[in-house]
């Protein structure tokens, strides 16, 4: 769903050979396989789920038919950016933290110690690239993500989802020694076949773990299934336009 997102940030960045990447929460890694697609030689270090790293293993390891070339570009790491460290390489020229940080309570703690890891492998100047969730206003996918937190536990606290606030991946970069260097906002609409593959596309997102721990699975799916109602059109499909913002801070 964020495509356009990455496809803009490596269009500004002019991504390509000789662009060495760090991808910080790479998930799945579509991101990843994108900028290898210009030339980039990519790293992923994903921390929170083995699920999703060992689709990104899907997209990126190498099959039998691709030359020691594309194996030497791309690279997985299940856990500390520092794991990435390679002394016999140069350093990264791009970092990147796509996750949309700024509507998980606590969720920039986790952010400021990987890029805390990560800045240290990368030349002074070195791009360092922060996403997060628009203006609710201008996210139809934020009226639904509001049942996470009805249904969470509000003495929970991290994990369950809040507003973004305006100056959430400002606040990151400054507490993570990073300087601010310019910022856009790139429109990402949310698409599915239908009301089913959406519910379950976005619980897949793990913004409603913290719902389905204080209630239950069968509670949240129901509600999340009527939170979608609005955004489902006439042939069945579910669109939600959603405006997602990225900062570009630099390496100290």
């Amino acid at each position: 769903m964020l495509v356009p997102l990455y496809e803009a940030v490596y269009e500004r960045l002019e991504v390509g050979p000789g662009t060495r990447l760090l991808g910080l929460g790479c998930g799945s890694g579509l991101a990843l396989l994108m900028a290898s697609s210009r030339g980039a030689d990519v790293t992923g270090v994903e921390t929170s789920s083995p699920e999703r790293l060992a689709l990104a293993r899907q997209r990126l390891e190498p099959a039998e038919a691709r030359d020691a070339r594309a194996r030497a570009r791309t690279r997985l790491v299940d856990g500390s950016p520092l794991d990435a460290a390679d002394a016999q390489t140069p350093a990264y020229t791009l970092v990147t933290a796509f996750e949309p940080i700024g509507c998980l309570a606590g969720d920039a703690e986790g952010l400021v110690e990987l890029l805390s890891a990560a800045t240290p492998l990368a030349a002074r100047g070195t791009p360092v690239v922060l996403a997060g969730w628009g203006p609710p206003e201008r996210c139809a996918t934020s009226s639904v993500l509001r049942v996470a937190t009805k249904l969470a536990d509000p003495e929970r606290g991290a994990g369950s989802w809040r507003p973004p606030l305006r100056d959430d991946l400002e606040e990151v970069a400054h507490r993570a020694g990073l300087r601010p260097d310019g910022s856009g906002r790139v429109a990402c609409p949310f698409g599915y076949a239908d009301v089913d593959s959406a519910r379950k596309g976005l619980l897949s997102t793990g913004l409603f773990d913290a719902a389905i721990t204080a209630t239950d699975q069968e509670r949240v799916d129901k509600e999340v299934t009527e939170a979608l109602h609005p955004y489902r059109r006439p042939d069945g499909t579910v669109w939600m336009p959603n405006v997602f913002r990225y900062l570009i801070a630099r390496v100290p």
